[in-house]
Parts: structure tokens; C-alpha cells; sequence
């Protein structure tokens, strides 16, 4: 197993990016919750202020990324996932996952997928002020056929390799 691939190194490190997500908010560090609720309620805590922005910082982008990839539970991934795609866009989000599928870990390959998924979620302008008061945005920032091509073929790539992995081994 490489690092980050036992599911209590995972969990610290969820711990750890959900953190630094609150810190960039100013949130408090939950310090009255058990360590194994921390990062759940940070990430809880975290979401509708998030969302409640019109812009984030740029030094949100990662943190925000990395949270979701380490975000163990598919259903609330989305927590970080849809923020990053209000204030950065469909594209930075979905090539930044991209990223995680063709270079990361075990564990964040597996988290990059759980969050390609929740990547797809319809933006809407009443969802976010992130959206111009005219309720549209720039069309470039949610233009990903060419990820969506790049992440398909990667996946297939590893899908491929893992098989022929797995049957030289039982051979």
C-alpha cells in the first residue's frame, strides 16, 4: 500500500483538508467534537458559507479539491466539489481531478472518481451568487468535452492495466 492508502491515514488526512477549509473561512475548529466527527462537522460547517460566496480566493482552489478527493463518503463530497465549481468552473474542477486519476494514489484515485461524479451537478444561478446578476456566466469556464474525452481514456487506460495486472498475478 502506498501512502494515503490505509483508510486511517485517509481519514487524517480529511481531517486535515477539512481544516484548512474552515481555517480559510475563519471557522472555528470544532475542538468539542471527537475526532472521529471532526472532519464531518467541519465540512458541515463549512458548506453553506461556501456556497454563500460570490468569489473564493485562489488559495481555496486546492484545499477545496484536496477535501473532496480525501472526502470519503460519496454523498457528501459534493460539499467541496460544488463551491470549487461555482467560483472556479466546471473545466478547473474536473481538470484538477484529472490530475488526481493520472498521478494520485490508490485512495485518491478512488476519491478522484467518487468526486468526478458530483463534478457533474447542474449549476444554477439561484444555487450561488458566484452567477452574474443576469443569471448567466463565462461559457469557458463549464467547457469540458475535451476533459471529459481525457478523463474516459485514462480511466480506460487504468481500467486495462489493472486487469491485465490482476490476471498476470493469478497466472
Amino acid at each position: 500500500m502506498s501512502e494515503g492508502d490505509r483508510p486511517e491515514e485517509s481519514t487524517r488526512t480529511f481531517l486535515a483538508c477539512a481544516a484548512e477549509v474552515a481555517r480559510l473561512l475563519d471557522l472555528e475548529a470544532a475542538t468539542d467534537v471527537s475526532e472521529g466527527r471532526r472532519a464531518r462537522h467541519l465540512a458541515g460547517a463549512a458548506r453553506r458559507p461556501l456556497l454563500e460566496r460570490a468569489t473564493l480566493p485562489e488559495e481555496f482552489f486546492d484545499p477545496l479539491m484536496a477535501a473532496a478527493v480525501y472526502d470519503p463518503d460519496p454523498s457528501f463530497c459534493r460539499w467541496f466539489v460544488e463551491p470549487a465549481l461555482y467560483a472556479f468552473g466546471r473545466r478547473r474542477v474536473m481538470t484538477a481531478l484529472l490530475g488526481y486519476l493520472r498521478t494520485g494514489t490508490t485512495a485518491e484515485i478512488a476519491g478522484a472518481r467518487r468526486a468526478w461524479y458530483c463534478a457533474h451537478l447542474p449549476l444554477r444561478a439561484e444555487r450561488s451568487p458566484a452567477y452574474a446578476t443576469s443569471g448567466s456566466r463565462d461559457p469557458a469556464l463549464d467547457e469540458v468535452d475535451d476533459v471529459v474525452d481525457q478523463w474516459l481514456k485514462s480511466s480506460s487506460t487504468q481500467q486495462r492495466d489493472h486487469s491485465a495486472s490482476a490476471s498476470h498475478d493469478h497466472g
